[in-house]
Order: C-alpha cells, then structure tokens, then sequence
C-alpha cells in the first residue's frame, strides 16, 4: 500500500483530510492497515481514542479462551473489551458504549468541545488562581446551582437494575434542560457526560451498559458548564442495602470533606485541608488517594489551586476571597491509597480491588469564611 495515497483518519481531520504518513504504531505492529494521520493532533484525536484502543485489543493475540470471552457477546449482547487485563476487583466494563450524545445547536461550549482540548486551560498553566468579581461569583452560584439540581436528579434514578448509561441519559437531559453543557463531554476525549464510579472504581468510571446491583454503592460526578463557568460536585449511594464496611466508608468520606470545609476562609492554607482529611481517613481504617486532588475551578474546569487531601502535602498557596475550587476526597478502605488504571485510560480502581467513596463540593471563598456553592440537603448516612 503507498501510504502516500492514504487519507488522515481522524473523524474530526481540520486540515481536510490530506494524504498522510503518520502511522499508528500499534496498529503496524499488530499487522491493522490504513491507521494513519496528517500530524500529531490528529493522530492524538484518533489513534489514542478509547473506541481505537479497543481494536487494539481485539486485536492482539488471545488463548482460545480469552478470545472467545472477547468475540462472543453475553446473553445481553454487551461484552468485556479487555479479557486479558488483570482487574483487581470483580467489577469489568459492559460494553459496547452507546453513541456519543449529542445538543442542541444553541447551547454555549467550552473551547474542548470539538477536538477534546482545553486549549485554555494550557494557556493558564502556572498562572496563581483566579479571584473572581462579584459578577463572576453570581455566575459560580448560578451554575454550581444547576449542578446540585442535576445530580440530585440522577441520584433520584439509582436503584437495582438500571444501568450507569441510562443514568447518564439523565444527567445529559437535564443540562439540556438547563441550558447547560455537561462539562465532562469530551473533556480530553471524555466519552460520557457524567463520570459513574462503583465499588472499587476511585473515579473517571465511563458510563456503560453495567447493571446496578443491590449492594453496590456508586458515585456520580456531575458538572456543568453555564454562561461561560463551570460547577463540579459528586456523592457516593448505596444502592439499596449495603455491608456496614461499605457504610462505614460512605460515612468516613463525607466526613473527610466536611471538615475540611471547616477550616476554609481567608489566609488559610491549601496544604492544611489535606491535613485535616487524613488522620479522619485512618481512624477509620480507610486512606486517602494522593493521586488525584481538588482544583480551582471558574471559566475552566481545572486550574489552580491544586488541592490535596494527604498530610505533609507540598501545595503552596493561601485562601483568598474570591477563590473557587473544589476539595474531593477520594477514601479507600483499607490502607492501600494507590491506584490502576483499567486499559480505558480514564477508569481508576482500588490497587486491592476494595471499595472506593467521594464526595465534593465547590467552594467560594469570601471576606468572612467560605461559601458551599454546590451545598444540598443533608443526607443520612
């Protein structure tokens, strides 16, 4: 074949799909032809998407056994697109994943709708966090409203069979209905408009075709994107009865977040809420994950500060009044705070397959203390 004569393969080519030489080098070695792209932003948009991966998966040489795990569906028609990934917990992905979904031509985008990159977001790096204007902050309340509507919405549908997908149909109808874009849809090629986390998924879980089960607990983190800001929430829920250790970590992890909440206002440190949060973590016989923190949040999704939830945390930083950012303590049971990632480059579980439980909320700092933006009922947990 002369590659020459071959198309770029990116479905979103902006240079008009030119002939190209820039091959996918697993597809190569695997023997795939035609993967290839006009340069590295295409070949990123393409050649590293999830649904790609997935050929290299099926691709790959499989046992008799593994391969027929792969290629035959199960009774449902859904299947597992990683049979030889070692999961370290009982929980596997159903898919294929429904189409990506789409809104109506009206509603504003954040710059990473198209390609999946926060292009802002980079132009940013390194710059000190944001204070916003008292017309900022009225917009950071109004969308960090819509958010808590919108997760209260999708928790309203948790229940014993209903699948993550279906909950994200949900969450996706309801910013619709807001107005709003769903803030995780193709952030960084993102597939989903909410992250749906169970059991031992830390975070990032791509909603498919799993089905919720009694017993489970699940997490849903939601955000949305309105009139120029973003809101970012999520909470853990058991679905319908669970274990006392399951319980017992819910608990642990809101408690982590609402006191940490406590010691928030002008001139304290970022690196003491992550003080506060883990000896909570310990007492309890669980640990806080150090891989992923809290982040400014405002017009961007992420930025600075970056917020961890350990003690003897490097962040640097005081609070300001006018500051947004999030604090989301992510607690494992057990003392295992690492993490793997599944083959999806998104979908984090427990290093020991135990469960996982978030919660978080955004924050506004003021003159006299801190504002819980995102802030619902209290739940009893």
């Amino acid at each position: 074949m002369n590659t020459a004569e071959v198309l770029c393969q990116s479905s979103n080519c902006s240079n008009g799909h030119p002939p190209s030489r820039l091959e996918c080098p697993t597809c190569h070695k695997l023997g795939i032809k035609g993967s290839f792209f006009c340069g590295q932003e295409c070949f990123k948009a393409g050649c590293e998407s999830k649904t790609h991966k997935v050929i290299h998966e099926i691709a790959k040489p499989h046992d008799d056994a593994s391969l027929s795990q792969l290629l035959t569906p199960r009774t449902d028609g859904t299947f597992n697109p990683f049979p030889n990934f070692g999961f370290s917990g009982p929980l596997r992905p159903s898919y294929p994943l429904s189409p990506k979904r789409v809104l109506p031509d009206h509603i504003p985008r954040p710059d990473y709708a198209e390609d999946g990159i926060p292009t802002s977001e980079s132009r940013r790096a390194g710059q000190p966090p944001r204070i916003l204007s008292t017309e900022e902050q009225e917009k950071m309340r109004t969308v960090c409203k819509l958010a808590r509507e919108v997760l209260d919405i999708a928790a309203s549908h948790i229940r014993p069979g209903i699948t993550t997908d279906e909950i994200d149909a949900v969450v996706h109808q309801a910013c619709i209905e807001r107005n709003a874009y769903p803030s995780p849809l193709g952030y960084r090629h993102f597939p989903k408009s909410v992250c749906t986390s169970i059991n031992e998924v830390i975070c990032h879980g791509i909603p498919d075709r799993r089905i919720l089960e009694e017993g489970d607990i699940i997490n849903i983190d939601v955000t949305l994107y309105y009139e120029g800001f973003h809101g970012d929430l999520n909470e853990t829920y058991p679905v319908g009865q669970i274990d006392e250790d399951s319980a017992r970590l819910i608990r642990t992890a809101r408690k982590c977040l609402d006191e940490s909440i406590k010691i928030c206002k002008p001139g304290a440190l970022i690196r003491d809420i992550g003080k506060v949060i883990e000896p909570i973590a310990r007492a309890n016989g669980c640990s806080s994950v150090r891989t992923y923190t809290g982040h400014g949040i405002n017009d961007l999704f992420h930025c600075a500060p970056n917020v961890p939830h350990y003690s003897k945390n490097k962040a640097i930083g005081t609070m300001k009044p006018g500051m947004c950012f999030t604090i989301e303590p992510m607690i494992n049971l057990g003392g295992n705070w690492d993490e793997v990632h599944w083959p999806d480059n998104w979908t984090a579980t427990t290093m020991d397959g135990k469960r996982s439980a978030q919660f978080e909320e955004t924050l506004l700092i003021t003159e006299t203390g801190v504002e819980v933006l995102t802030a619902g009922k209290p739940r009893d947990l």
